[in-house]
């Protein structure tokens, strides 16, 4: 009987532990594509990046990031890391 339960809260665990962590795929897109862009360019082109006018989908998303506290902590949590390296890196 306990091992039965123990199971059972194995895979209870399991399933809302993987809805948690996919819980905006289109945030873990979106975070995955600016990390991506901060190992691939040097700190040059990102501050020759900074000046220009961002998209319409930049703006929205910014907005939506703005407007949702937990999609914001998710998305930095995701990115912090690989930004704070890249900025160690050029030091």
């Amino acid at each position: 009987m306990t091992t039965r339960v123990c199971l059972v809260a194995m895979v209870l665990g399991l399933l809302f532990g993987g809805v948690a962590g996919a819980q905006y795929p289109i945030l873990d897109m979106i975070a995955n594509d600016v990390i991506k862009v901060y190992e691939q360019v040097t700190c040059q082109q990102l501050w020759q990046q900074k000046g220009k006018p961002k998209s319409a989908k930049e703006q929205e998303f910014i907005q939506v990031l703005r407007n949702d506290p937990q999609m914001r902590t998710a998305f930095l949590n995701k990115v912090a890391a690989p930004i704070a390296n890249k900025m160690f890196d050029a030091v």
